[in-house]
């Protein structure tokens, strides 16, 4: 059982015995206790309808009480279930391309750059780790089709796609 079940089932055992002071001569508790004012008041000032309210109250608490806490959750910003309202939508995972995809997507990126990239460069295109686009890059080093430099202005090492060069 959750927080909120346990709460719910205090109000709930809460609102009854409060109700059950009605039939003490005190009736309407349980509705002031569960934001019922005004009938809250009219029971305390008529003994609960001479108590046919408060027998009619037994069957109606559990209502009352969803009611008061679904009041309480949307004044405090949440659903009914519990979830924050009006919050950005905000997607908690990047997707990561892998393998042959990344490859392909760097290709696009030096395409894009005149044959020329970055590592920066390549996880700014594609969303994967430094490490990734490192390791990619490398591999395509040791296979041939890329060579390695330094940008002659920032320093920065560059690999060179001989196919993709404008």
């Amino acid at each position: 059982m959750n927080v909120q079940e346990n709460r719910n089932k205090d109000r709930l055992l809460i609102s009854y015995a409060l109700c059950a002071g009605g039939f003490l001569g005190i009736a309407g508790l349980h509705r002031l206790y569960n934001g019922k004012i005004a009938t809250g008041v009219l029971w305390l000032l008529t003994f609960g309808f001479l108590y046919v309210g408060q027998l009619v109250d037994l069957l109606l608490i559990p209502g009352m009480v969803d009611e008061y806490e679904q009041q309480l959750r949307i004044k405090a910003g949440l659903s009914p279930l519990g979830l924050p309202l009006n919050q950005a939508v905000v997607n908690s995972q990047v997707y990561q391309p892998t393998g042959n995809e990344l490859m392909v997507k760097l290709l696009e990126a030096a395409e894009i750059k005149g044959g020329n990239l970055t590592v920066t460069q390549g996880v700014k295109a594609t969303g994967a780790s430094f490490a990734e686009v490192e390791k990619v890059l490398k591999e395509m080093l040791k296979s041939g089709y890329v060579r390695i430099d330094n940008d002659p202005i920032t320093g920065a090492v560059t690999y060179h796609f001989y196919e993709l060069s404008s």
